[in-house]
């Protein structure tokens, strides 16, 4: 094998190493991987009422966080 090939070899998966990196934390900054609560909570929950309240909750927190997100700091005059 030629040098230039091994050097185009080790360009090209140092760069689908760094795009799954990227991938990675990119899903754990978004939460894609928080889906372990979701199913404990529906095994714990099995009632119609208690899955209603479970969501309900969800909802609310969702609805708080979204609020936390939307204030800003305004400076004192």
């Amino acid at each position: 094998m030629s040098s230039g090939i091994i050097a185009i070899m080790i360009g090209v998966s140092t760069f689908l190493g760094a795009l799954g990196l990227w991938a990675l934390l990119w899903g754990l900054r978004t939460g894609q991987f928080d889906d372990q609560k979701k199913f404990l909570d529906g095994a714990k929950f099995d009632g119609e009422d208690e899955l209603n309240d479970a969501v309900n909750l969800e909802k609310r927190k969702k609805e708080i966080k979204r609020k936390k997100e939307q204030k800003r700091y305004a400076p004192p005059d």
